[in-house]
């Protein structure tokens, strides 16, 4: 867990679509292999701690992945959709070359009200399967 904790607070966010200056610190782009779902899922709570809300991005396959971890975090009480965008981006096919045209999401979550209460518990939880662990 140490390890995830770790990657989250060195994780470094990049969109191409903007300058350095103006990059969003509350965005996270999906890939549906690169990390496993709940990585992305616990990523997403860690942002909202630090902001009071979070947007999830994803381009053509990880588009069901972003959406299942939006209703993982709305169905366990962490968050509320605040608004889905779509859109396409025009892309350079990978293996040909040529231009391409790939659906885009982003869903901006915002905290619910029991959110800080939900993380006490969750956090409590974790100590107490720690604190059995080592007896």
């Amino acid at each position: 867990m140490e390890g995830i904790t770790e990657a989250v607070e060195n994780i470094n966010i990049n969109d191409s679509s903007s300058s350095p200056s103006s990059q969003k610190r509350n965005r996270i782009q999906v890939s549906n292999t690169k990390k496993p779902l709940f990585f992305y899922v616990n990523l997403a709570k860690r942002y909202m701690q630090q902001h009071t809300d979070v947007e999830l991005s994803a381009l053509g396959m990880a588009i069901a992945t972003v959406v299942t971890i939006a209703e993982i975090l709305k169905n366990s009480g962490f968050a509320v959709e605040k608004k889905i965008m779509t859109s396409t981006v025009d892309m350079k096919d990978e293996n040909r070359g040529r231009p391409i045209q790939k659906a885009k999401i982003e869903i901006l979550l915002g905290k619910t009200d029991k959110f800080d209460e939900l993380m006490a518990a969750a956090e409590e939880e974790r100590e107490l399967a720690n604190g059995e662990e080592q007896s």
